[in-house]
Parts: C-alpha cells; sequence; structure tokens
C-alpha cells in the first residue's frame, strides 16, 4: 500500500486514469440492489439518505443532466395499453414502456407502447422524447460545486438502441432491422436527437465523462450481425461523441455494454470510447482486453456479479481485487468495480472485503 505525502482527489485520479498515467490511488465503485442497500445500510449504521459507497470509502462521481427533460416526459401513452390489463403498482417509464413488477426483487416485465405497430406512419406519430432547452447553468454550478470537493462529475446520458427496442418490442425491433429497416432507422433518429442535444448540453456545462451505452451482446457473441451495428449504431454515437467533444476537447466518453463485445472493442476506441465498461470475466478475460486495449481505454470493472461476487468466499474477492490491480493497474488505465449492480444474493461480507481490498492494494481515493 503506499503511503502518500498529499492526498490525492478522485478527480485528479480520474484525470490520470483517463490519461493512462501512473498514480497514486485505484478508482474503485460500486452500486447495490434495494435489498442490499437496505441491509448493508443496516450493518454499517448509516440512515437511510446515508452514501454507502462513502462509507466504505469507494469512488462517487456526480452524476448530473439538464432537469428540464423531466417535463417532455409528461405524455400520455395510455392508447398503447388499451389491449391490456394492467396490474396494479405497474409503471410507465421515460420512454413509453410500462413496466409491470415480476415479483422477484426489482426486476420488471416490459410491455412495449409500438408492439403492435404494423405501420411506418404509426412508428412517426409516437411521441419521442424532445430536449426542450436546457438547464445548463444549474449544471455548470453543480459541475464547479463538485470540482470544489474533488469529485468527478458524469453526464448522463444513457442508452440509443436500448431505449429503441424497449419502445418497439425486442423481437419486433430485432425483425425490423432486417426486414423493415425504415422503421428502425425513425426510431434511432430520433432517440439521436434527443441524446445528443443532451450531450452537447452536458458538455457546455463542462462535465468530465459522458455516461452512455448500449447492451448489444449476450454472453458468447453480438445479440446482431456486427454488420448491422456498424450501419444502425456505430455512427449514431460516433456523432454524439465528436459534437460534445468538439466542445469539450478533453471530454471522456465512458461506455456500457454487458457479455461478449470483443469483436466491436476497437471500433468502440475509434469513435471515440475512453473508458469501457463493465468487462464481464464470465465472458471476456480482462488481462486479455488488458494486454491488447489497455493502453488505448480504460477498463472499467472486471469483477463478477455472476461468480465470485456472489459465490466467492469473502478471500476470494480479496485475491480478485489483488490479481486486478497487480495485472492491469501499472499503466494507470483501471477502475475497478463488480461488473454490474450487486445483487441481493452478495454476502455483505463479500462487499466489505471488495472494499476493504480496493483500499488495500489499489490504495483507493
Amino acid at each position: 500500500m503506499i503511503t502518500r505525502d498529499m492526498a490525492i482527489t478522485q478527480l485528479d485520479c480520474f484525470r490520470a486514469t483517463v490519461r493512462h498515467q501512473a498514480h497514486e490511488g485505484v478508482l474503485a465503485h460500486a452500486s447495490y440492489t434495494p435489498d442490499l442497500a437496505r441491509r448493508l445500510r443496516e450493518h454499517l449504521g448509516i440512515g437511510p439518505e446515508g452514501e454507502i459507497s462513502r462509507a466504505l470509502g469507494l469512488y462517487t462521481p456526480v452524476m448530473v443532466q439538464p432537469t428540464s427533460t423531466a417535463t417532455v416526459f409528461e405524455r400520455d401513452f395510455a392508447r398503447y395499453y388499451t389491449d391490456i390489463d394492467i396490474p396494479e403498482g405497474s409503471r410507465i417509464n421515460a420512454m413509453g414502456t410500462l413496466c409491470i413488477p415480476a415479483g422477484f426483487y426489482h426486476f420488471d416485465s416490459m410491455v412495449s407502447p409500438l408492439r403492435n405497430a404494423a405501420s411506418l406512419d404509426e412508428i412517426r406519430d409516437f411521441p419521442y422524447p424532445v430536449h426542450h432547452g436546457n438547464d445548463e447553468p444549474r449544471m455548470a454550478a453543480d459541475v464547479a460545486d463538485a470540482h470544489a470537493q474533488g469529485r468527478v462529475v458524469a453526464g448522463m446520458i444513457g442508452h440509443i438502441f436500448e431505449n429503441a427496442w424497449q419502445i418497439r418490442g425486442l423481437e419486433p425491433f430485432l425483425m425490423d432491422m432486417i426486414a423493415a429497416p425504415e422503421n428502425c432507422e425513425h426510431i434511432f433518429g430520433r432517440l439521436h436527437e434527443y441524446q445528443k442535444a443532451r450531450a452537447l448540453a452536458e458538455a457546455r456545462a463542462g462535465v468530465d465523462y459522458l455516461h452512455t451505452g448500449d447492451d448489444v451482446a449476450t454472453q458468447q457473441t453480438m445479440m446482431f450481425g456486427v454488420d448491422l451495428w456498424r450501419r444502425f449504431i456505430k455512427p449514431l454515437w460516433a456523432d454524439i461523441y465528436a459534437s460534445a467533444k468538439a466542445i469539450k476537447p478533453d471530454l471522456k466518453v465512458w461506455y456500457h455494454s454487458d457479455g461478449n463485445i470483443i469483436e466491436i472493442i476497437p471500433e468502440l476506441i475509434e469513435i471515440g470510447v475512453d473508458i469501457l465498461n463493465p468487462i464481464q470475466p464470465e465472458c471476456l478475460d480482462p488481462f486479455t482486453v488488458g494486454q491488447r486495449w489497455g493502453d488505448r481505454v480504460v477498463l472499467d470493472g472486471c469483477i463478477g456479479t455472476q461468480s465470485v461476487m456472489p459465490f466467492g468466499t469473502a478471500d476470494e474477492v480479496r485475491d480478485t481485487v489483488r490479481r486486478l490491480v497487480d495485472g492491469l493497474g501499472g499503466t494507470g488505465g483501471l477502475m475497478l468495480a463488480p461488473t454490474h449492480v450487486l445483487e441481493p444474493d452478495v454476502p455483505i461480507e463479500n462487499v466489505i472485503a471488495y472494499a476493504e481490498a480496493a483500499r488495500e492494494y489499489g490504495d483507493v481515493v
């Protein structure tokens, strides 16, 4: 463990990490499902509003986004669900998708509003989100306040492909990619316009990185041909990233996709991705990814939420952290994290072991 003469802030560590510069400390973070969060708060003796990661000494970036976007979601989607009975406790999310509690912790079943659309006109008629103005002065103030505290700021963008299929329905959307590409192009175009406007507002506000991504792979391979990803999805993100970086040249891009995305990693780097998450060890070897691309992209994640976190011992969790820091931390291009939100089956002692090991082996800041 490094002994510091002067404390390094999370912001200093982040800037050195994304520049692949040797530095003190490793940024290590985690997120928690509601049931596990409740039990962790009880274990740590912090209140309902207590920040678990801060109590554990982990990395806690600040998330900002335009508050005005909330008002554009106040739309009536009832006409898309007149053919079904909506169970009590259901909700309609920001994209108009009906979310029905699945009766298993935090999981929902999704019913897509355009699942029955039979024409391009019906798809065009859908009330897509629109970015009406922005709240850049407030966001810029939030960025300045976080930076004064030595904290990192992310601009929350989210998804394009995932939002698109949730609006249309996964199977209909995948079929449209082959049989009715005009449907996909319209939905993608409207979502691209919306997400780009938000990204540009966040870049002007001075965020450190954009929080983006789309799950486009299974545990084995891509969900669809790489040629379709190149045709429909890659150009949209490429345009958003380039346009935002034109406003703020030192802006970084964080991109998330579960699964085995090894086929598209070089092209994600090509279009401007700086931080790749989550590098699932169950389907991608973090050390192989680090050897091939670790000088050009930061690896964020690498700790299995399907393996060591729920099923390993506390000692195995500690050993995993040590091996990752020793094997991938030399260039500075590593951020530690479980590869997804920690589920209720993760033992509390494994969460504590992860945080302790990050502090011990990575000298976490």
